[in-house]
């Protein structure tokens, strides 16, 4: 007699549970993230108009550093999220982050470089100036390390 084959549930994790201690900080990193630097550039950050600072002083003092601790956050996020204990760590999702880091990075410069004469009506982007281009490469090298769990 020939085995019968096991049905299997198509929403059943394969090889780990979707919720880990491990996916919840990456996505708490990430969200933080975009979270800091929306609330900074919303806030916080001087009127080009007026020149005034917005309150709390500490995150206004802090000034373009805010942007370094938003993208850090988010980079840090992405990158805890390229272990085999995460959805985006194994299997079709390591393909997943990968190809949207990539391409995710690409069209920052390609934005960036569209929109260089005038970056005044652009979010973020009129800040950063020429560092859009380390952002959009910081994009593609977290890319890189989904790269690394591709089997």
């Amino acid at each position: 007699m020939a085995k019968q084959k096991t049905e299997r549930d198509p929403l059943a994790p394969v090889r780990g549970p979707i919720f880990s201690v491990r996916s919840i900080l990456a996505l708490v990193l990430a969200v933080g993230g975009i979270g800091w630097m929306i609330y900074y550039y919303a806030a916080v950050r001087p009127d080009p108009a007026s020149g005034e600072a917005g309150s709390p002083a500490a995150i206004a003092d802090l000034g373009d550093w805010n942007y370094l601790i938003g993208f850090g956050l988010l980079f840090l996020g992405l990158i805890i999220a390229a272990h085999p204990s995460t959805p985006l760590g194994r299997g079709r999702g390591v393909v997943v982050g990968m190809l949207g880091c990539f391409l995710i990075g690409l069209l920052w410069i390609c934005t960036f470089y569209i929109f260089s004469d005038d970056l005044s009506s652009l979010w973020i982007f009129n800040d950063l100036g020429q560092l859009n281009l380390v952002v959009g490469i910081a994009f593609m090298a977290v890319g890189f390390t989904y790269a690394t769990r591709w089997e």
